[in-house]
């Protein structure tokens, strides 16, 4: 498939071939509904700790004595039914990441893609920088490509001036093209591919190996 390329101004100056294996394929939901959980499982830090009637402080001595008293029968102060006492079945720190196959992370990349693509919310940019890495130099280029809403930058290298650039700019993320994000991609309004980054991602995500089918 054939998708024009803009410049910074805006104008259209060429067209660029894309691969339809990678931007013009059937979308799965599926895989994407699977790399977006993976991502958000893989940030959760699972450190919340509750304490057990084994690690709270207290005494062990039993409070009254067991017949008698018309109160009902206590063993020790650190039981989960007294204030102060340990919780029962708390969280305890652990691992919440799983690992996501290889073949349906990319199947799930390439769905986003063309989704994107579908939707007319992927555009095509020549490749640009930021050399003085002011915010005011990126804002004014994004005004003239993309409205005022959740923009991606898709990047052909790790271009540290533009990402300094646009620390300050909320709504705008940055990816490289061989290390995509499906959370960012999928909920981004706007998607910005520089040519060089496009024509890496042909290469990248075309493959004669089989594809995952969810």
């Amino acid at each position: 498939m054939e998708k024009k390329v803009f410049s910074i101004q805006g104008e259209e100056i060429r067209t660029l071939e894309l691969a339809d294996e990678v931007f013009n394929r059937k979308v799965s939901d599926g895989a994407i509904y699977y790399a977006i959980c993976s991502e958000l499982a893989n940030c959760r830090l699972g450190t919340a700790c509750t304490k057990t009637r084994a690690e709270v402080k207290g005494t062990s001595r039993k409070p009254w004595k067991q017949k008698g008293t018309g109160r009902a029968r206590a063993g020790r102060r650190r039981s989960p039914v007294w204030v102060g006492g340990g919780i029962v079945f708390g969280p305890r720190p652990r691992d919440y990441s799983w690992q996501l196959p290889r073949k349906l992370k990319r199947l799930a990349m390439k769905s986003i893609l063309s989704l994107k693509v579908r939707e007319d919310r992927l555009k095509i940019v020549e490749d640009f920088s930021v050399a003085s890495g002011k915010t005011r130099d990126l804002k004014a280029i994004l005004k003239k490509l993309a409205p005022d809403e959740r923009t991606v930058i898709v990047l052909k290298d790790d271009d540290v001036l533009i990402k300094r650039a646009g620390a300050n700019l909320p709504l705008v993320r940055f990816l490289s093209y061989n290390r995509l994000r499906a959370h960012d991609l999928f909920y981004g309004r706007n998607i910005l591919v520089l040519e060089t980054a496009a024509q890496k991602l042909n290469d990248f995500y075309s493959g004669s190996t089989a594809e995952a089918s969810v």
